[in-house]
C-alpha cells in the first residue's frame, strides 16, 4: 500500500477530515487529524446536512457506520413547506414523505452537524484527533511537511491533506486559484422555538422555504428544536462592509428587514426579533469550473478548501464526505505506482464533478433568486413528489 509508512496529517475536523480519518484507519493508516476546536465540545454551528445516496450516505456506508447513522438521523427533518411571502403553504409532503427510505435515490436523510461530528469521532482510534491545533504555516521537510500550530507546537507529516475549509489556509501552498463571488448573500440567523412560535407551529421538524421576488427565507429546524434561518438575497460583495448594519443588534437588523422584505408578512418578523444575537453575513462563494492545478505528491485537499461552492443543491458536504472516499480508496489503491499518480487520478476526477455540483448550485441559486423562484420552485418539488 502506498501510505505503508507514511505518516498523514488531516486539517480539519470537519465531515470530511473526520470521515477520510476513519476510512484510512479501517485500511490500518497512521493518521492524526489537526482541529482549532479547543476540545470535542466546541460549538458546531450551521444548518443540518441532508446526506445524499450516492455520496455522503456512500461514505458513511463504506466507512461502516451506516447503522450508527440511523439510530443519529432525525427522522422527518427532510419534510418540507415551500411558502410564499405572505406564508401561505403552496407545497407539503409532510404526510407524503416516509421518514426512512435509505437506498431510494430522493431520500435525503437530515442530521445535526454536531451528532454528525461525534458519530464520526467516536469511531475513530483514541488521540487521533489533536485539538486546540489552529493552522500557522507549513513548510518542506524530507518528503514531507512540517507543520505549524498556533498553540507552539509542530507536527511533520509525510502526506498532508487539507480539509480547513472554504478559507483554508493551506490551499495556497498548492494553488493560486481563488474563489468567485456568486452574487448572493445569506444572512443567517438562529432562534429558540419558544420565542419564534408561529413559525415553530409551521415547521414541525422539518425545513420551511419562502419565496418572494428575487428573495427568500430558509429555515431548517435542529434536533435541539431550535431553528437556523437564513435571509437570502442578491447583493454586492462587500454588502456587509457597507450596510452600515451591527449585526448583533436586533433593532437594526429587524428594521433592516422590513424595508428590505416589505412585502413579507409580519409572521417573519419574529425571526429577526429575537433571533439568538447575533447575525452573520455569509457571502456566498464558489470555486472556477475549469480550476486546475499541478498534483504533489505529498499535499492534496478536500471539502470546501478544494471546491466551495453554493449552498442551492445541499452538495457541499455530500462532495466534501465523497472526497474523503476517493481519495481514501486512491491512497490504498494497489493500482498506481506511487503517490503522486494517486493524488493525481483522484484530483482529476475530484474537480470534475466538484465542477458538475457547482453548476447545479449556481443554477439553482439563480432560479431561487429569480422573479419566477415560487413557481420554479414549486414545479420542482412536485416532480419529485410524483416521481
Amino acid at each position: 500500500m502506498l501510505i505503508d509508512n507514511k505518516s498523514i496529517a488531516i486539517v480539519g475536523g470537519g465531515p470530511a477530515g473526520l470521515t477520510l480519518a476513519r476510512l484510512l484507519q479501517l485500511k490500518g493508516a497512521d493518521v492524526k487529524v489537526y482541529e482549532r476546536d479547543f476540545n470535542k465540545n466546541a460549538r458546531v454551528q450551521g444548518s443540518p446536512l441532508d446526506m445524499h445516496e450516492d455520496s455522503g450516505l456512500a461514505a458513511i456506508r463504506k466507512a461502516d457506520l451506516l447503522e450508527e447513522f440511523k439510530k443519529t438521523f432525525r427522522p422527518g427533518a427532510d419534510r418540507t413547506l415551500i411558502m410564499n411571502e405572505q406564508a401561505e403553504i403552496l407545497f407539503n409532503d409532510h404526510e407524503t414523505k416516509p421518514e426512512e427510505d435509505f437506498g431510494h435515490e430522493h431520500f435525503r436523510p437530515e442530521i445535526d452537524r454536531g451528532p454528525l461530528r461525534n458519530m464520526l469521532l467516536e469511531s475513530l482510534l483514541p488521540e487521533t484527533v489533536v485539538w486546540d491545533s489552529h493552522f500557522v504555516s507549513m513548510e518542506p521537510q524530507n518528503e514531507g511537511w512540517v507543520l505549524h500550530f498556533k498553540n507552539g507546537t509542530s507536527a511533520y507529516a509525510d502526506l498532508v491533506v487539507a480539509g480547513d475549509g472554504a478559507n483554508s489556509k493551506i490551499r495556497p501552498y498548492l494553488t493560486n486559484i481563488k474563489p468567485i463571488y456568486s452574487g448572493v448573500v445569506m444572512l443567517e440567523g438562529n432562534i429558540s422555538k419558544e420565542a419564534a412560535p408561529k413559525i415553530d407551529a409551521l415547521i414541525k421538524g422539518g425545513k420551511i422555504m419562502a419565496f418572494g421576488n428575487t428573495k427568500n427565507i430558509l429555515l431548517g429546524q435542529k434536533g435541539s428544536g431550535d431553528l437556523g434561518f437564513y435571509a437570502s438575497f442578491k447583493a454586492d460583495e462587500n454588502w456587509a462592509a457597507n450596510s452600515g448594519l451591527d449585526f448583533s443588534d436586533n433593532v437594526q437588523i429587524l428594521k433592516w428587514f422590513k424595508t428590505e422584505y416589505s412585502e413579507w408578512n409580519n409572521i417573519w418578523d419574529e425571526l429577526f426579533e429575537n433571533a439568538t444575537p447575533s447575525f452573520i453575513p455569509r457571502m456566498i462563494y464558489y470555486m472556477p469550473l475549469d480550476q486546475t492545478w499541478e498534483a504533489q505528491s505529498n499535499l492534496t485537499l478536500i471539502g470546501d478548501a478544494a471546491h466551495v461552492m453554493p449552498p442551492f443543491a445541499g452538495e457541499g458536504a455530500n462532495m466534501a464526505m465523497l472526497d474523503a472516499l476517493e481519495l481514501s480508496e486512491c491512497l490504498t489503491s494497489n493500482n498506481y505506482t506511487d503517490l503522486q499518480d494517486a493524488i493525481s487520478d483522484y484530483e482529476i476526477n475530484m474537480r470534475k464533478r466538484a465542477a458538475i455540483a457547482t453548476q447545479e448550485s449556481l443554477e439553482n441559486g439563480e432560479r431561487m433568486h429569480s422573479e419566477t423562484s415560487l413557481t420554479t420552485m414549486l414545479d420542482f418539488f412536485n416532480g419529485h413528489l410524483t416521481s
